[in-house]
């Protein structure tokens, strides 16, 4: 006697990944985060009387809250500072070589000689950003 196979028919479960899709996108969308503050400085300028205004400065150095040191924004070392100074103001003229140095309130000259150092050492001239004291 012969029996008929019968055929399997095997169909995915289409509701249950759809929930599962859904459950994922839930899931990434409450743990991004909605501002990326990994790049973002932590810095207070200093206090000064008779602070002017710099016009295009083409290189900025800045000095966070944990003093760390930032050049156009991007991290950087003190040994390769005075090398990348050198680079980014290139052959201009002595007018244009201007570096302005951002450095928050707190921080010692300890940490911040070494910078003007490297910048004199590349040719520059710094300018300090500093905001300027309103007496009250």
């Amino acid at each position: 006697m012969k029996f008929n196979r019968r055929k399997l028919e095997v169909t995915p479960p289409y509701v249950s990944m759809a929930d599962i899709a859904f459950n994922l996108v839930l899931f990434f969308l409450i743990l991004a985060k909605t501002q990326d503050d990994s790049n973002r400085l932590d810095w207070v300028p200093a206090k000064a009387t008779g602070a002017q205004a710099i016009k295009n400065p083409q290189v900025s150095i800045t000095v966070d809250r944990d003093n760390k040191v930032y050049l156009n924004g991007q991290q950087i070392g003190l040994r390769e500072l005075a090398e990348k100074v050198t680079t980014l103001l290139g052959d201009k003229p002595p007018t244009e070589r201007s570096v302005v140095l951002k450095i928050h309130n707190e921080t010692l000259a300890a940490t911040f000689e070494p910078i003007m150092e490297a910048v004199s050492q590349a040719g520059g001239e710094v300018v300090h950003v500093i905001e300027d004291e309103r007496p009250s």
